[in-house]
């Protein structure tokens, strides 16, 4: 029967009113009875008593609201902090919605033929297919046939792709008596609030055609790279046969003849309800598959450009930790995936570009060394830059072993490991002497002044006891300058722009090294190796080499903590995100929980101490010469920070800062420590850092340092 005849809807018990149908519905000794041809129908006849008693006594015409107006799945977009740049889209189903007129009729024809021949005369229920259904079942003792109508079908879909738990999923398609009671009973409700026509547009905007193809018009674009409109009739039926089992059935990825054979099926059955006459089914049974396969769009969540992975890396991380998306992380991620978010990030696409481009000048891809840097904005905590010489890509088949190290065996430039964000699996790196930002905070919150002068010599015996290595004297930690001459009274200043180990050594030993770890904890410094952990834990005052940052950290984390110092002391959490605007309309906005982690006078005092490795030059003191001049050079503005480089040279860092942006730099081998970046590779996180700083303020160059008024002498 075409889908322009549309015979007077009839019940399985004869026409009968709504309020009538209501009524009858309400009544359990109706349930009861209802329960018993579902589990007569569905289930083997020796099982389908023992749970009628509970089935009974269950409400099955309680309707859920997404069945009448079903919340489709949308792609949720990420876009640049512009607002326009889209940078990701996060998506599991590709769908192309429809109205009924765009669905053509061989379509309509093929699934009523194939799926329920008696749509248009059943409310919801077919008591003919259940009956057979019935026969059939207990003649096999199982649960061949199944007397699904579309209307069912279609609630089952609903329910399975608005469940966000595994366990939501299973028991949407469960063989249960209980889960059989309430989808005929959801039908029938269901087919009083919506027309045959809204039922058939819903269901084939949403039925699964495989290939990553949700929906009607997904499904022809996918298999043959039409409109809907566009199919022949042996098309419609090809892709109607696909609904029964898309594996088994499958032309591009499984079987062409099992495909044609299905189509076959749908074809004759067309001819056996008159939907078609013999002669169009002959003409259309010999006609070819005919596929034009194409992409499905299926997303599944990504970058659009491999600059941008671990930026959006970062951001799902962070969704799937904000609360108010879900009690879960598989709810959180479901409205992610399906809720059609239009979020507005923090990255800033010009700076990402500009940082990308200072990176890989100084380490090209393809390099066993990862430089990678990240950029947060002071009083906001947003991160606007997350850059690495390395793809964001799981792809290795191109990437064997670095001919340069025989002995590795990664995969760079590809990579998904958070270089720069951390996880448990990735702790960080050492950052040097970028640490000893943290000792002199906490030496100005207790008090001492800038011009605090210590006499430093080349290498001092701390009271720090360590084990024995080359740093140690007997079992006294004793570290060294980076240079002999280095040797006189310095201060803060000159300590800092100098970086003087011997002086920042001296200055925990009288302040106490516990409130130096208290302040990078305070400025959100996350201590992922367990080691670490294990030392600011349990053995904070004893903890010496934490004064020249032999703790490992991220650059996410250092440019958030430096972003504290020109925003005046306030701390801000970094946050991917600024607002995110749902289907219906609402924005939602997002803030960082940003906190006065330090008293104004502290950063400011901090700030015009950090002016002298960058030879900017100190508002209130004399700076001696800077370790990163190139820093001052190449930024037309206010600029400071700090290198930070490890024993040995296993790591270099930069850590600088504008008034209105921080950034973080470091270069390492993530795959094997113990590959030293050598004295080659110094200074190239500050070369790197002062590329991004310079674009950085030639965009935005707005601000100053305002000097402190305190602390000073």
């Amino acid at each position: 029967m075409s889908a322009s005849s549309k015979p007077v809807a009839q019940t399985w018990f004869g026409p009968i009113t709504a309020v009538q149908r209501r009524a009858m519905f309400a009544l359990v000794p109706v349930a009861v009875a209802f329960g018993l041809v579902v589990g007569l129908a569905f289930l083997p006849l020796t099982s389908a008593f023992g749970g009628l008693a509970k089935v009974g006594s269950e409400t099955v015409l309680e309707l859920p609201d997404e069945l009448v107006l079903p919340p489709a799945p949308e792609s949720s977009t990420l876009y640049a902090s512009d607002g326009t740049t889209v940078i990701a889209t996060f998506g599991d189903q590709y769908r192309v919605q429809l109205e009924y007129d765009q669905i053509p009729e061989s379509v309509i024809d093929a699934l009523l033929a194939t799926e329920d021949s008696n749509f248009f005369e059943h409310n919801g229920v077919d008591p003919e297919g259940v009956m057979r259904a019935l026969v059939t079942n207990v003649a096999n003792g199982g649960t061949s046939e199944g007397a699904s109508t579309i209307t069912m079908q279609y609630v089952r879909q609903v329910l399975s792709y608005t469940a966000t738990t595994p366990d939501e999923v299973a028991a949407a398609s469960e063989v249960t008596i209980d889960r059989k009671v309430k989808e005929m009973g959801y039908a029938l409700a269901l087919e009083e609030e919506m027309t045959k026509q809204e039922i058939l547009t819903n269901y084939l905007n949403t039925v699964y055609f495989g290939n990553g193809a949700y929906g009607i018009g997904a499904a022809a674009q996918v298999y043959y790279g039409k409109v809907p409109a566009d199919l022949t009739v042996a098309e419609s039926a090809m892709l109607v046969g696909l609904i029964q089992s898309p594996s088994t059935y499958d032309p591009i990825n499984g079987s062409s003849e099992a495909a044609q054979v299905r189509r076959d099926h749908v074809i004759d059955r067309m001819v056996d309800v008159e939907a078609l006459t013999p002669a169009e089914g002959d003409t259309a049974r010999a006609e070819g598959l005919n596929l034009n396969p194409q992409d499905a769009n299926n997303t599944m969540g990504g970058a659009i450009d491999s600059d941008y992975g671990f930026f959006v890396d970062y951001f799902e991380q962070w969704w799937n930790q904000q609360e108010d998306f879900g009690d879960s992380d598989e709810v959180r991620k479901a409205r992610l995936y399906r809720g059609g978010y239009e979020i507005v990030s923090t990255l800033d696409v010009g700076l990402q570009e500009a940082a990308q481009d200072a990176v890989e000048e100084q380490k090209p891809m393809g390099s066993e060394f990862a430089l990678g840097s990240v950029v947060v904005e002071p009083g906001t905590g947003g991160i606007q830059v997350m850059a690495v010489n390395r793809n964001y890509s799981n792809d290795t088949s191109e990437n064997g072993p670095n001919t340069s190290n025989p002995e590795y065996k990664g995969s760079y430039p590809n990579t998904t490991n958070p270089l720069l964000s951390g996880n448990s699996a990735v702790p960080g790196y050492q950052a040097g002497s970028s640490f000893k930002m943290f000792t002199m905070l906490a030496a100005l919150e207790e008090g001492y002044p800038l011009d605090t002068t210590i006499y430093s010599p080349y290498q001092y015996t701390s009271k720090y006891v360590v084990g024995d290595g080359a740093a140690s004297c007997g079992n006294k930690w004793c570290p060294k300058n980076a240079s002999e001459s280095e040797v006189g009274n310095y201060n803060m200043w000159t300590g800092f722009g100098e970086s003087v180990n011997t002086y920042f050594v001296q200055l925990a030993e009288r302040v106490g090294v516990e409130k130096a770890i208290g302040v990078a904890e305070r400025l959100g410094i996350k201590f992922r190796s367990q080691e670490d952990l294990n030392f600011v834990t349990n053995y904070p005052e004893t903890y010496g080499p934490f004064v020249l940052g032999v703790t490992q950290t991220t650059p996410l984390d250092m440019a958030a903590a430096y972003a504290a110092l020109p925003a005046d002391g306030v701390y801000c959490p970094p946050i991917p995100a600024q607002s995110a605007t749902t289907l219906a309309g609402e924005t939602i906005p997002f803030e960082s929980a940003c906190d006065q982690a330090l008293s104004v006078e502290v950063a400011r005092a901090a700030v015009d101490a950090a002016r002298c490795p960058t030879e900017y030059g100190a508002a209130k003191g004399n700076c001696t010469w800077g370790t990163a001049p190139q820093v001052g050079n190449a930024v037309d503005g206010p600029v400071a920070g700090k290198t930070g480089t490890t024993d040995g040279n296993s790591t270099n860092w930069f850590v600088g800062f504008t008034p209105n942006a921080a950034a973080a730099a470091f270069i390492a081998d993530p795959d094997s420590p113990q590959n030293l970046v050598g004295k080659g590779n110094l200074g190239k996180p500050a070369n790197a850092v002062a590329d991004i700083l310079a674009a950085q303020w030639e965009m935005n160059g707005e601000g100053d340092f305002t000097p402190p008024k305190e602390l000073v002498h």
